[in-house]
C-alpha cells in the first residue's frame, strides 16, 4: 500500500462538472447574453423543480445554508431569549443562526449510532422558554423525525429541519408514508455548497415550507422583507439566489438521485471492505431511514490519539481525510457565554473523539475505493 497515490479528492466537483460540461456552459452562456443575472427565469424555474422534486408546497430560494437557517428562524417570529434545542454535534452554522438572533441553543446528545440528536433527550431540555427544535440530519441521514415531530405537538412547539447535508434522503414513518428530508417540519432549510450532493458552483441555500403563510413571509424576509420593491412589510434581509447557480442546480437536480445513489454504491463498496476490523465502525442505516452520503463517516473505538494517527498516515500517504466535527459547539469560545456551566453531552464528547470521514462523492470508481480502504486498514494497524 506504499505506493504512489492516485490522485484522490475529497469531493470531486471537477470530474462531475466534466459530464455536464455542455449544458452548464450553455445555460450559463445564455444568462450572461440576457444580461438578467438576478431573480430571473432560472431562479424560478428552480424553485419549481425544487418544490416539485421534493414534493413540498414551497421552497424558496436564498444566497446559503446560513442564511436559510436565519430566515427561518425570523420568519417564526422567535424573541431573543427564546429557546431552540439542537444538537451541538453539528457544523458551527446551526447554533450562529440562533445566536445571532438573541436566541438560545439548549445542547442535547445524539444517538452513538446515527450520529443524529436523540429524541429521548428532548423533553427534559424543554423549559418555557423552549420555542423550537431544531434536528440536523447529520452526513446525510435523517434525524428520527417521527418522535421529534410527536414532541413537538406535545409541547406545542415549532420544528425547523438543518437539512444541509441529507438533501433527497427519505424517511419512513411508522404508517409506511415517506418523506424528503427537510419537507416533515414546520420549515425545511438546506445548503448548496459546491462539496453538498446537490452542490451550486458557488454559494447558494434554500428553505421549504407546506405552510403558505409561511411560504410568503420567508419570501418576504429573504427579499428586505417585502414582496413588492421599496414597500416592507417586515424586517428581512438581502438573500437571494442569483440566476447563473439556480440554472446550474437546475441542471444538476435532474441527476440528483443518481448523484445519491452513486455515493449509496461507494458506501456499500466502503464498508464491506471495513466492517470487519472490530476498532472500525461503519455507519449506521436504521430501516425507516435512507441515507445519502453526503459523508462517509466511521468512528474507530480507540478514540482521539490513534484516530489522530491515521489521518497524519493518510496525509503522508496524501489520501485525504475529514474529521467532521473535532470540537462540538458547546465546548467553542464564542457559545460558552450562552450555556454557563458545565453540560453532560457524554455522546457528542465521545464521537468528536472518534469520528473520521473518508472521500465521498458521485464520482468514486472501484479502483478508488479500493485503494482508499485499503490504505486505511493499513493505516490503522500501524498507528
Amino acid at each position: 500500500m506504499n505506493k504512489p497515490a492516485m490522485q484522490i479528492r475529497m469531493v470531486d466537483t471537477i470530474s462531475q462538472y466534466g459530464k455536464i460540461r455542455e449544458e452548464v456552459d450553455q445555460a450559463i452562456k445564455e444568462i450572461l447574453e440576457s444580461g438578467v443575472y438576478i431573480n430571473g427565469p432560472a431562479v424560478a424555474k428552480f424553485r419549481q423543480d425544487l418544490a416539485d422534486y421534493l414534493e413540498v408546497g414551497s421552497a424558496i430560494p436564498c444566497a446559503n445554508g446560513t442564511d436559510a437557517l436565519q430566515v427561518a428562524l425570523m420568519a417564526l417570529d422567535l424573541k431573543p431569549g427564546d429557546e431552540v434545542i439542537t444538537p451541538s454535534f453539528t457544523f458551527v452554522a446551526t447554533v450562529e443562526a440562533i445566536a445571532l438572533l438573541g436566541l438560545r441553543p439548549v445542547f442535547v446528545d445524539v444517538e452513538y449510532d446515527t450520529f443524529n440528536m436523540d429524541p429521548g433527550k428532548i423533553e427534559q431540555a424543554i423549559s418555557p422558554k423552549t420555542k423550537c427544535i431544531l434536528p440536523v440530519h447529520l452526513y446525510g441521514l435523517p434525524a428520527d423525525m417521527e418522535p421529534i415531530m410527536q414532541i413537538a405537538m406535545r409541547h406545542d412547539l415549532f420544528v425547523i429541519e438543518d437539512n444541509a447535508q441529507a438533501i433527497g434522503a427519505d424517511y419512513i414513518f411508522s404508517d409506511g408514508r415517506t418523506e424528503k428530508a427537510g419537507t416533515i417540519g414546520d420549515i425545511g432549510t438546506t445548503s448548496f455548497y459546491p462539496s453538498k450532493n446537490l452542490g451550486a458552483f458557488g454559494d447558494a441555500g434554500a428553505l421549504f415550507t407546506n405552510d403558505e403563510d409561511l411560504a410568503k413571509k420567508i419570501l418576504m424576509i429573504c427579499n428586505h422583507g417585502g414582496l413588492t420593491k421599496y414597500f416592507h412589510e417586515c424586517i428581512g434581509v438581502n438573500s437571494r439566489l442569483d440566476n447563473i447557480q439556480a440554472a446550474v442546480l437546475g441542471i444538476k437536480l435532474k441527476y440528483l438521485n443518481d448523484y445519491n445513489y452513486a455515493r449509496q454504491k461507494a458506501a456499500q463498496e466502503y464498508n464491506k471492505l471495513l466492517s470487519r476490523v472490530d476498532g472500525i465502525l461503519t455507519p449506521a442505516i436504521p430501516s425507516n431511514r435512507k441515507h445519502v452520503f453526503h459523508q462517509y463517516t466511521l468512528r474507530l473505538k480507540d478514540g482521539r490519539e490513534k484516530r489522530d494517527t491515521v489521518q497524519k498516515l493518510m496525509a503522508d500517504r496524501k489520501i485525504p481525510t475529514m474529521v467532521y466535527y473535532p470540537v462540538p459547539n458547546h465546548r467553542q469560545k464564542a457559545y460558552s457565554a450562552l450555556n454557563p456551566g458545565r453540560i453532560s453531552l457524554p455522546v457528542t464528547e465521545q464521537l468528536c473523539n472518534e469520528v473520521i470521514s473518508l472521500p465521498m462523492h458521485s464520482e468514486l470508481d472501484h479502483e478508488q475505493i479500493r485503494f482508499i480502504a485499503g490504505n486505511f486498514l493499513d493505516c490503522y494497524s500501524q498507528a
